[in-house]
């Protein structure tokens, strides 16, 4: 027999709020809608027709990450906004860089109390990025977990598939002599913010203070969205002459690039031939940090990487200025097994 008439609700967990939160977000998941989708949010599992989405013979490629603790300045600031951005971002660059086109995405949403206002703006930056790189939002995952996390925290993960046709895979063909195209990215992205934060508290400045580098709050400069590279990699790709792509996330140009290189070939880098935005040059200067841990750090002003046959650099240096990147001839493959810098990035 009941003797306390306790619920979930006392033990801190509301499931109306989490039903809430879904029929709140499916106008943003279904702006994601794409060929292949088959259902909607809200079953148990979620389906994908590859046939519908045109492929005939496809390879599937799998992709997951989170956002680090750039999660922790979202969460200091209030503005969680972009920061499903980031999310969707570190998992479909990730997946473009194989050949693969992202087809569909989930994430995971953890907190200990689900505020709902705070929940639909991050699941609605979620939708945006996946809207932006051309994959459906078909499915998630909502915990509240009261008594893991600290009021007001909360911590995200994403999940992404994409396809290639068989033998479509990258890298492929990577010989010296290759020119590496340099897309530019828009600062810090996702990675070193444990770093970053370290940075700050050194510099004394909070959140709200405006950045010494450019016309924002410093909270809201180093909360600039990851750049999402997927449609214009597709697109050079299928133009033809890319023979590997490189996302510069943690590890830098120094560890990143040479994961699609042959055994046997390195790279030679110029340093001076991009555009470094201003927040490295400030956290370089904060920080005291030197060039080289910089580069194995940060992405350094260079987002993505595309190893390209040297007859096809130039067209499709056109084609992606035309598709609004800021693209720079970085450096070439060479035939020896390391890597090498000239020039001056600071």
């Amino acid at each position: 027999m009941t003797q306390n008439g306790l619920t979930y609700a006392d033990a801190g967990v509301d499931i109306d709020a989490g039903n809430t939160l879904v029929e709140r977000i499916k106008p943003a998941a279904k702006k994601t809608a794409r060929s292949g989708v088959m259902a909607g949010l809200g079953g148990f599992g979620a389906l994908f027709d590859l046939k519908d989405a045109g492929y005939s013979d496809p390879i599937l490629v799998a992709a997951t990450d989170g956002v680090g603790t750039k999660l922790r300045i979202a969460i200091d600031t209030g503005n969680v906004d972009t920061i499903g951005i980031d999310l969707v971002a570190m998992c479909v660059n990730d997946l473009v860089c194989q050949g693969a086109e992202p087809l569909f995405f989930l994430d995971y949403f953890a907190t200990g109390k689900l505020d709902l206002d705070d929940a639909t703006r991050i699941i609605e930056g979620i939708a945006a990025g996946c809207e932006m790189s051309g994959c459906a939002l078909i499915g998630g995952e909502t915990a509240e977990m009261p008594g893991m996390y600290e009021a007001g925290d909360f911590d995200l993960a994403g999940f992404s598939v994409g396809a290639m046709e068989r033998g479509a895979d990258l890298p492929r063909n990577v010989a010296a002599g290759d020119v590496l195209l340099g897309l530019g990215s828009n600062g810090v992205h996702s990675n070193g913010y444990s770093l970053v934060r370290h940075i700050v508290d050194v510099s004394g400045l909070s959140w709200s203070d405006d950045a010494p580098f450019t016309d924002e709050t410093l909270g809201a400069a180093l909360l600039a969205p990851t750049r999402l590279y997927v449609k214009q990699a597709l697109a050079a790709i299928r133009r033809g002459g890319v023979h590997g792509l490189a996302h510069i996330t943690g590890g830098g140009l120094t560890e990143n690039l040479p994961r699609v290189l042959p055994e046997g070939c390195g790279a030679s880098i110029k340093l001076d031939a991009w555009y470094l935005p201003p927040v490295f040059k400030w956290l370089a200067q904060v920080g005291g940090m030197a060039e080289a841990e910089m580069l194995k750090t940060f992405n350094a002003g260079i987002g993505m990487v595309l190893v390209v046959e040297a007859a096809k650099a130039d067209d499709l240096t056109e084609l992606l200025t035309e598709m609004g990147e800021a693209v720079y001839r970085i450096g070439e493959v060479t035939s020896e097994p390391n890597m090498t810098y000239s020039g001056t990035l600071l």
